[in-house]
């Protein structure tokens, strides 16, 4: 009997662990995704609101949410920008949604997307 439930166990172990593993690989390899986790690239966007483009020093004022890839809480910052085109897509009051990055030690917008 108790043979029988160590294998009953060990069988329903191995189940649950070749379901998840099966699930993973399917989630990463999915093309809509990247990561290791499988995140999509709207996951690694924010939601905020422009409140100031500063076109001459090729920088936004953003007050945004959290910005989970950089693990930073919600509050209103300036940015800088990658491509200083991103500046005539934007006007103060626009919701948004962007991507930041860090480089150095400066948090650089990479994408803007209008959230309306």
């Amino acid at each position: 009997m108790k043979t029988s439930t160590t294998i009953a166990i060990a069988t329903l172990s191995l189940a649950a662990l070749f379901t998840a593993t099966g699930l993973q690989a399917q989630t990463t390899m999915d093309p809509g995704k990247t990561g290791a986790m499988g995140t999509t690239a709207a996951t690694d966007m924010t939601e905020g609101e422009i409140r100031k483009v500063d076109k001459d020093a090729k920088k936004l004022t953003i007050k945004h949410g959290e910005i989970k890839n950089l693990e930073m809480p919600a509050m209103t910052m300036v940015f800088q920008v990658k491509d200083p085109a991103l500046l005539d897509k934007v006007q103060t009051g626009d919701k948004i949604r962007f991507k930041v990055e860090k480089s150095g030690n400066a948090f650089v917008v990479t994408d803007i997307q209008s959230a309306r």
